[in-house]
């Protein structure tokens, strides 16, 4: 099964494609779609929209992730990265894509353990839950990978608790 992890930013959208078959994961592709800031709004929103449904078309994922907004000082950051989740939500909905949202710590906790790890941890246990060399890889899509497997993680033990309930 494959899954579509996403880092929602207007300027950088990270995003992660993992294969999943039992405990095994591992990455299929990952990268960063880019906007440049001179231009238009509009434009940038569809950019990312157009290349997350090329993703959805290439990998066929079942499922897809979003790491939530974080509520930062800056107000207008909150709004942007809300723009850039609606062009994301609008092609996977498009697809017919079940999507899910994890905050930040959740991500990390699912990953690394402990909700407040730092970057270099995240980067450290993603490469190592996906046996990856991640020294390359930029932040954006490192967290896009994240977030994908956290989404694995929580998606089995949701199932797991089902199966025991019947």
């Amino acid at each position: 099964m494959n899954l579509l992890g996403i880092d929602p930013g207007t300027a950088s959208t990270g995003f992660g494609v993992i294969s999943v078959e039992g405990s095994t994961m591992r990455a299929l592709e990952h990268g960063v779609i880019e906007t440049a800031a001179a231009t238009p709004a509009a434009e940038r929103l569809a950019v990312i929209h157009r290349r997350v449904a090329m993703l959805v078309e290439l990998h066929a994922p079942r499922e897809v992730a979003m790491e939530d907004l974080f509520v930062g000082a800056n107000p207008r950051n909150i709004l942007t990265v809300g723009q850039a989740r609606g062009a994301v939500l609008s092609a996977c909905g498009l697809a017919g894509l079940e999507t899910a949202a994890y905050p930040p710590a959740e991500v990390k906790m699912a990953v690394c353990g402990y909700g407040r790890a730092d970057k270099q941890q995240v980067r450290r246990m993603v490469g190592a839950m996906l046996s990856a060399d991640m020294s390359d890889v930029s932040d954006h899509a490192t967290d896009a990978l994240a977030v994908a497997i956290c989404h694995a993680v929580r998606s089995r033990g949701r199932r797991l608790l089902e199966a025991a309930a019947r």
